[in-house]
């Protein structure tokens, strides 16, 4: 997963901060948001699983710092469900200037309520999936009932959540009260996933039954049976990810991408941006690029790093079909391999000493109750590997043009 550290600005005019989760091998098909927990933050281990799980599946995840919490600018104390509404709002903005508009909303405990919300008012997004989500804002404030009257006397009360101290004032209970979700999840139309656990004890999963309830068709909900509120377990947050993210594939509207084929042993496909190349070889895919100081993108081995896997491959395989047939205990083959170009130095016939010859390094590790000499037989073997004959005879490559077929 690559991470990139950014920042946008919100209504208010805060720096919120935050990290764009990025596929390793791709480029991201979609983006998506996700709201983090009450009081939380953006580095919260289910947080972080879950995004790892869906940038798995290609989708990039924005996930930030509400005003007032973890690295973003701003006073706690002054914010509010709405303000967490704009901020994600904010976010969405962001990713739609410099990226791309999100499709996807998620949302944890309040965060999801804060999703649902946010959602309606952004045409861009087609899903959306809640996490151990109360079926109305103001269920937070069981959270605070031990200081509910102090709030309500004083004007604001110091909290104890989550083991960290926070001021809560009055007009964070006011605005938790004013919003009404069972109204906006009529009006909402769009697919969502309840993800919700029996045995949550902060959030209890009736309120999963409201919100589904509530909703209109698609909607789906899935039981994160075992799991705690704060799905500290990676098991359980890695398995929420992977069910949104092959859940949403079915509402998201996603160019059909070509099927790769070929009457050839391996066909390669590289189009007009980049230089990521899809490979099919007999039935395997896989992905070839080049790094990032020639402009690629790294998603995949570059081609000379495939031709040296090649080289690796053919002889460790050469070696333990030589020791299996000969009955030898060769445990495990390790081969170590550097390419590299190098001007001639050594050719005695070479009329242009400017001229640069391809040298592979090669070193082989080799473990197994094996006899000095039968350690040194192996390594005549290795230069017997196919691979490696075929590099040392004289090749030659046929080229032909064809139409492209449509």
């Amino acid at each position: 997963m690559r991470s990139e550290k950014v920042h946008f600005v919100n209504s208010n005019g805060y720096k919120l901060s935050a990290r764009l989760e990025l596929p390793a091998d791709q480029h991201p098909h979609t983006f998506a948001l996700f709201a983090h927990v009450f009081t939380g933050n953006k580095n919260l281990t289910a947080t972080r699983h879950i995004s790892r799980a869906l940038t798995l599946d290609g989708i990039a995840v924005l996930r930030f710092d509400f005003t007032g919490l973890g690295e973003s600018e701003g006073d706690f104390a002054d914010t509010n469900f709405t303000s967490n509404v704009e901020d994600l709002i904010a976010a969405a903005s962001f990713l739609e200037e410099n990226y791309e508009a999100p499709k996807i909303m998620i949302g944890h405990s309040l965060g999801g309520a804060a999703a649902i919300f946010a959602a309606s008012r952004l045409d861009s997004i087609q899903a959306v999936a809640t996490i151990g989500t109360p079926s109305e804002p103001e269920h937070v404030s069981h959270l605070l009932s031990e200081s509910l009257e102090d709030i309500e006397k004083r004007g604001a009360a110091s909290v104890t959540v989550g083991g960290r101290m926070f001021t809560i004032k009055k007009q964070f209970l006011d605005d938790i009260r004013s919003k009404n979700m069972f109204n906006l999840l009529r009006d909402l139309r769009k697919p969502i996933l309840i993800l919700h656990s029996p045995q949550d004890e902060v959030v209890e999963i009736e309120n999963a039954a409201k919100i589904y309830h509530a909703s209109f068709h698609p909607k789906s909900f899935v039981t994160l049976d075992g799991a705690d509120h704060m799905l500290s377990k990676k098991a359980d947050a890695a398995y929420a990810g992977s069910l949104i993210a092959s859940w949403v594939m079915r509402y998201l509207d996603l160019p059909k991408q070509d099927i790769l084929r070929t009457d050839r042993q391996v066909v390669a496909r590289l189009g007009e941006i980049g230089f990521t190349t899809e490979i099919l070889a007999g039935r395997h895919g896989l992905l070839a690029d080049e790094g990032e100081e020639v402009k690629g993108d790294d998603f995949g081995p570059s081609p000379y790093q495939l031709l040296s896997a090649a080289l690796g491959a053919c002889t460790a395989m050469t070696l333990q079909m030589y020791a299996r047939r000969k009955g030898w205990d060769l445990k495990e083959v390790k081969v170590h391999l550097d390419h590299g170009k190098r001007y001639v130095d050594d050719c005695m016939a070479c009329t242009d000493k400017e001229i640069k010859l391809d040298h592979f390094d090669r070193i082989i590790e080799i473990e197994g109750n094996l006899t000095e000499e039968q350690r040194n037989r192996l390594l005549e073997i290795a230069n017997r590997c196919p691979v490696h004959r075929t590099m040392e005879n004289e090749i030659r490559v046929n080229t032909v043009l064809r139409e492209a077929v449509v």
